[in-house]
């Protein structure tokens, strides 16, 4: 087998161990208090990089880290001991304006994808945060400014270029290889490392977009969310509701006040748009208003560079009367966080139109989404901020028990299960046995192999891709 420094030895100079300069730098991710320490961080610049360190860590038995943008919550981007393979160079993106579709490597960003679309007057939807990288977003299912009028960005995806855990290139999509690309769509990075899509683009030239800022009132919090439920399709909506930060846009009187931070995309006309924003203008006077006809690449203002530690939680609810809004407010100002918010997405339009058993992401008719999250410094805090973000979830629980994945942090097994309900997770183990019966893709939230279950869609055998297979030589 061959050696961590024979391996190195191959990626010329994109292979950092702990005596590079640049190791801390490249081991970091978004969020603070993951200190992980990997073996190896491979930095590929193609999908032959990918299979190389794909097929050592198999042949090795070293933990293997995929990253994208690294904003796993959970820090799934880097290993204590492991591999790291990192995809962050990869940003090769082919659009065919006629055709309206876009090939892109896995290492772009949202908003590098977004605004090299723009320039077309094209789109496809991803997060609301434009440093998110597309690979693990995708994954995950993608729940973002467009989710109401175009469904998630997996409703986009045409087709996949995968590495499998044996190293092989494959090109899946609804005919070849149906069963995987079933599973891409919303199982994460169970099955493989998507190092391409194949997008499908929208046209969008024009939003009425921004963000609209309001005292957050228990009547303005279960208001505003009934608007949004009854809002033409084209409006998606993300409202934060948390203490105002001391920031210099926001009025002094404010600070430390409970506001419901709102970003609003309407993808269609101008004119329809206004309209449609003004029943949220007139809940209250606004404390911000920065809502107007813009490129859609706007949305994505630049990041501050932060890395907070976070203590996080996700959950499906059907619906927020006033005693929810009541319970929000109430453990959001028992929080000693340097910031607690609860973001609300509200869901349905587009993405609810889709079969629940069509994609990976069961979750289709899930009426609201909601995470809540605490924003702190000190890691040594951690359990205290984890304990009031499972009680504000307690305290908030309903009907639907679901969770996206694609938020999840460390919250155990059984979490996991109930981000992929009913048959969901079945079909998952019986696709994960498939290409991964070892499981070398754990670093995850993660779905076992298993052999108990038949996978529902045909499955053709996996066969070698037009690109060589690559093994790692015998030392």
């Amino acid at each position: 087998m061959m050696s961590l420094p024979q391996l190195r030895s191959l990626f010329d100079g994109r292979a950092i161990a702990s005596d590079d300069a640049s190791y801390d730098e490249a081991r970091a991710v978004y969020y603070g208090g993951i200190d992980r320490r990997p073996a190896l961080i491979v930095q590929a610049k193609d999908v032959a990089d990918v299979s190389r360190a794909v097929s050592f860590a198999r042949a090795s038995g070293l933990e293997l880290a995929v990253r994208s943008g690294g904003h796993s919550v959970a820090g799934h981007g880097v290993s204590e001991g492991g591999v790291v393979l990192d995809v962050r160079a990869m940003k090769a993106l082919n659009i065919d304006s006629a055709g309206r579709t876009a090939w892109a490597e896995a290492g772009l960003t949202a908003r590098e994808y977004t605004n090299a679309a723009g320039a077309h007057g094209l789109a496809t939807g991803f997060g609301d945060t434009g440093s998110v990288g597309i690979g693990g977003l995708t994954l995950g299912g993608g729940v973002g400014y467009l989710v109401r009028k175009h469904g998630l960005t997996i409703d986009d995806l045409l087709a996949a270029e995968v590495v499998t855990a044996d190293g092989q290139v494959l090109r899946v999509d609804s005919a070849t290889h149906p069963d995987l690309f079933w599973a891409i769509r919303g199982g994460g990075g169970n099955f493989g490392v998507a190092t391409r899509f194949r997008f499908r683009l929208h046209q969008i030239d024009t939003i009425v977009g921004g963000m609209l800022i309001l005292p957050a009132t228990l009547g303005i919090i279960t208001a505003f969310v009934a608007e949004a439920e009854t809002a033409r399709e084209e409006l998606s909506t993300i409202a934060t509701v948390m203490k105002a930060p001391p920031l210099p846009f926001l009025p002094a009187e404010v600070h430390g006040k409970l506001v419901v931070m709102a970003k609003l995309v309407f993808a269609g006309d101008v004119e329809a748009g206004a309209r449609a924003i003004a029943p949220f203008r007139s809940l209250a006077r606004s404390v911000v208003d920065t809502v107007k006809p813009m490129s859609y690449p706007e949305i994505y203002p630049p990041d501050q560079g932060n890395h907070p530690v976070a203590s996080i939680r996700t959950m499906f609810l059907e619906t927020i009367d006033r005693s929810v809004s009541e319970a929000i407010a109430e453990h959001l100002r028992a929080s000693t966080a340097q910031m607690a918010a609860i973001e609300i997405r509200v869901l349905g339009g587009a993405m609810a139109r889709v079969s629940a058993d069509a994609t990976a992401f069961a979750h289709r008719r899930s009426r609201i989404m909601a995470t809540i999250a605490a924003m702190y410094a000190d890691p040594s805090e951690a359990a205290v901020h984890d304990a009031w973000a499972n009680n504000f979830a307690r305290a908030l629980r309903q009907g639907d028990g679901g969770a996206y994945v694609g938020f999840l942090g460390e919250e155990g097994a059984a979490r996991v299960r109930e981000a992929y309900p009913g048959s969901t997770w079945e079909r998952l183990g019986a696709v994960k046995y498939r290409y991964d019966p070892s499981n070398l893709f754990r670093l995850n939230q993660n779905v076992p192999p298993s052999t108990t279950e038949r996978v529902a869609t045909p499955c053709s055998p996996p066969a070698r891709s037009n690109v060589s297979r690559l093994k790692v030589a015998a030392s």
